[in-house]
């Protein structure tokens, strides 16, 4: 589908938008990661074996996997604010099940709802493409796309806090009191987009979709349980295959797709949720190795012999420095585009795993490496969405940030399998305990090292910014990013929406479309019938509105790189005018 680039109506958001949207982020992360200070102790909590206790964990994973990029579809189709008050709610219900009960297949039924709040991410990312302006744009992305970060490392000591010294079910609680809050925030706060995607839901795509990702993430959440080389690892990972591609192949013949693939294959998203699935992979591999460390005794030789709390206060930077990098990567990238972010980010966060090989013999240097990887991991972060935002079209925002946000998932669901047997394969085995080893530490930090390396390798297939002989703009303040939007109109449409008695007509749809039938942009006229819509190329299309209570006109015009100003008046239903 072609790039766009569409007016958003801007100031129609209040400043509280981001921060809401933001926690919203945040409390979806503290969601994710409230049990891992009681990882250890799940099998006697819950009266299971070590096996059976780890679906307590793999349940959210499948369940978060395969509702992102279906809330995003939705979102597109129905409203990214509605999606999004729903993935909220499903979450909220799943943690007050977790909290009332010890039960195994309850526990497993209640992490499994709170999996779907894992849509919040692509979905916030898609309302503030909607409505800011672009001059708070970047800044805001960056800091919705760190949220599930900021919000892992904030809730680590917080869990262990109550963890330590309360009832394990508080955290539950906990976790749906936050849901409420971020439910009651967005409803007051952030209104509804007016973006909607042309279609109807692909209910196929979604099951197939569903089917393949649980085929192909099961293997890789189980492997190390099951043997990687035992037939049902083995079987899964072929039948993932097997419909993955025939989920592809139906995909591409369907008029309204799930995800859309030609969009999906084009190199600036590619090889972003490529890079996603490496980012993913380096950022989960500090949050294995470091607490362990951390809380391991100091008679092994190596441990540093910290509490559960104080270990969790030692990686909290990794948060913090990812939350305050959102502001200069908002700078950077204005000037230099989000590519070069994010290999910036790329290069921070190798420096970090390198020095970390180094830094393991005293609590400081945690602290150390947590602020490293906190700032290279939150510029990798940040240029992930603004480089899917820029390559797709913006009624396809919430299903192609919500498949870049499952890369992520996928990359640390991989880290966690690969991580967690290179740990138990240079364990020690001290009376009965298995002991990681320091080794083992070092190898894990060497495996997130290599995956920033291919990382980095896959980013510089990345498009750059298209070479131009008009001075660059930056949307470093509000002057320059009006001088760049109304560059924008320049080369695109703008007119008049018009009713049956010549009076311009206030919040008529407008819609550009593409010579292959498809919506390339869309907006909403203002108060006195205005519009403006960019294009991405040269070539032919169409403009259309619709209004209630008008007929539909539909207006043709090629766009040859000038203004090319386009009245559309609703009184004359059904007729073309040439541009």
């Amino acid at each position: 589908m072609t790039q766009t680039t569409t007016d958003r109506p801007a100031g129609r958001a209040s400043g509280s938008v981001v921060p809401v949207l933001a926690f919203a982020g945040i409390v979806v992360a503290v969601m994710q990661t409230l049990l891992v200070p009681v990882i250890k102790d799940l099998p006697q909590l819950l009266d299971t074996t070590p096996s059976n206790a780890t679906w307590v964990l793999t349940s959210t994973l499948l369940s978060g996997a395969v509702a992102t990029p279906i809330m995003g579809r939705l979102g597109d189709l129905y409203g990214k604010r509605r999606m999004l008050i729903l993935s909220l709610a499903v979450m909220v219900v799943g943690a007050l099940v977790s909290a009332l009960t010890s039960y195994l297949l309850l526990m497993i039924a209640g992490r499994t709802l709170q999996g779907f709040a894992m849509g919040a991410i692509p979905l916030g990312i898609g309302l503030m493409r909607d409505m800011l302006p672009r001059e708070k744009l970047g800044s805001a992305m960056a800091l919705m796309s760190s949220s599930i970060g900021v919000g892992g490392g904030l809730a680590l000591p917080a869990a262990a806090l109550v963890a330590q010294h309360s009832d394990w079910h508080a955290l539950y609680y906990g976790a749906a009191g936050l849901g409420l809050l971020a439910i009651a925030l967005t409803l007051l706060v952030v209104p509804e987009s007016p973006m909607r995607a042309e279609g109807t839901f692909d209910l196929p795509g979604a099951i197939g979709l569903s089917a393949g990702l649980v085929l192909f993430l099961l293997p890789i959440t189980k492997g190390s349980d099951w043997g990687w080389a035992s037939g049902t690892t083995l079987g899964l990972f072929a039948a993932s295959a097997v419909v993955l591609v025939l989920w592809g192949v139906m995909e591409l013949r369907v008029k309204a797709p799930l995800v859309d693939l030609r969009t999906t294959a084009r190199p600036a998203v590619l090889f972003t949720n490529l890079a996603s699935i490496m980012v993913g992979v380096s950022f989960y591999v500090v949050s294995l190795v470091l607490p362990q460390l951390l809380q391991l005794p100091k008679s092994t030789g190596y441990g540093l012999g910290q509490s559960m709390v104080v270990a969790g206060l030692l990686v909290a930077p990794l948060g913090l420095t990812m939350m305050f990098t959102a502001p200069v990567y908002a700078r950077l990238s204005a000037k230099y585009g989000p590519k070069v972010t994010l290999i910036l980010g790329l290069l921070i966060i190798a420096i970090g795993y390198g020095a970390g090989l180094g830094l393991m013999s005293a609590a400081w240097q945690s602290l150390v490496i947590s602020v490293l990887l906190g700032a290279g991991i939150g510029l990798a972060y940040s240029s992930l969405p603004a480089l899917i935002v820029g390559a797709v079209p913006a009624s396809e925002t919430g299903a192609a940030n919500g498949l870049n946000t499952l890369m992520r998932s996928i990359g640390t669901s991989v880290s966690s399998a690969v991580i967690g047997m290179v740990l138990a394969n240079t364990a020690n085995n001290v009376g009965g305990v298995e002991i990681p080893t320091m080794h083992g530490f070092r190898v894990s930090f060497l495996i997130a090292t290599g995956a920033v390396a291919v990382g980095l390798l896959l980013a510089l297939f990345l498009p750059g910014r298209r070479p131009s002989n008009k001075p660059q703009l930056r949307a470093s303040s509000e002057e320059d990013a009006a001088l760049e939007r109304a560059e924008q109109v320049l080369r695109g449409f703008r007119g008049r929406v018009l009713g049956a008695d010549g009076s311009p007509v206030a919040r008529a749809k407008v819609t550009l479309i593409d010579r292959r039938g498809r919506q390339a942009g869309a907006t909403l006229s203002a108060e006195d019938g205005s519009y403006a819509l960019t294009v991405p190329d040269r070539g032919s299309y169409v403009v259309a509105a619709r209004a209630t209570g008008h007929g539909p006109i539909a207006s043709s015009a090629t766009h040859a790189g000038d203004e090319r100003p386009v009245d559309l008046d609703l009184s004359l239903p059904g007729e073309t005018v040439s541009a």
